[in-house]
């Protein structure tokens, strides 16, 4: 097991340094930043309607969930449907405990890219804005929040992922991930919405990820630690009990023919 573990982070290690010196990588990792930036910088002397709390804290706060989300979920999603495109899941497949390290692979390299998006994201919005908190107790959070939330959030990508062929279709995961993103307060009052919206966001890793965050860099918000552990942790064991299962099922359908017939549409698609 441990040598599986090995193998598997070095893998992902590698494929981590592959795309922080890919240019087209790192374009499409800071140019969303940049525009945070942007904005951040424009609305840094705002306050949120009917507080004290500034609008650029809170905006800024309010992303850095939203990037855990959308790297946890959506961008394993992709990740997986390339590899099953190109025949990458194919070769794994076909090596012994090839799957497993390749699941441990996946994880280091968005774990990574997350993390790498998130402090690209902090450093220079921290100086941008006032009213973050930063201090003993923020990081004291963000160090059982942010590996919890990889936990709740990649095995959940993985399994939204094994449903669909091709890169492109599972693109479409962004429309549900912001529309939970979007009713669990992360960008405006939770509060604001109809009580049944509430409830219903509530069941999402998305809300405990946003109230944990706030909690953690915001002065003023209430601490719902225990609750919010225990829903990510909820989430992080469901995912891990089924996800192995549902790529396993996967990667049996899997075979040349199906490869060659998806690379034969996508080179079709270029043309």
């Amino acid at each position: 097991m441990s040598r599986l573990i090995r193998v598997g982070t070095r893998r992902g290690l590698i494929e981590l340094r592959q795309t922080v010196t890919n240019g087209a990588d790192v374009f499409g990792y800071l140019f969303p930043v940049a525009l945070l930036l942007g904005w951040l910088y424009l609305i840094r002397d705002d306050k949120v309607p009917g507080s004290d709390v500034s609008l650029g804290a809170y905006s800024l706060v309010s992303s850095l969930a939203l990037l855990l989300v959308i790297g946890g979920v959506t961008s394993t999603a992709q990740y997986l449907t390339m590899d099953r495109e190109d025949g990458t899941l194919l070769r794994a497949k076909a090596t012994p405990n090839g799957m497993a390290g390749y699941l441990i692979g996946k994880i280091v390299l968005v774990a990574g890219v997350m993390v790498i998006t998130c402090v690209v994201t902090l450093l220079p919005g921290a100086f941008l804005v006032d009213g973050l908190r930063v201090d003993a107790g923020t990081w004291l959070t963000v160090l059982w929040l942010l590996p919890l939330t990889m936990l709740a959030l990649l095995p959940v990508g993985a399994i939204l992922g094994s449903f669909f062929e091709t890169a492109r279709g599972a693109a479409i995961l962004m429309l549900p991930v912001i529309a939970l993103t979007a009713i669990s307060g992360v960008f405006y009052a939770h509060s604001a919405l109809p009580g049944w919206l509430q409830g219903l966001s509530q069941v999402f890793p998305m809300y405990w990820l946003g109230s944990g965050m706030r909690s953690a860099f915001l002065a003023g918000e209430p601490d719902r630690h225990l609750a919010t552990a225990g829903v990510l942790a909820l989430w992080a064991v469901i995912g891990l009990l089924l996800a192995p299962r549902i790529l396993r099922r996967m990667a049996r359908r899997e075979s040349g023919s199906l490869v060659a017939a998806r690379r034969q549409r996508a080179m079709s698609r270029t043309m």
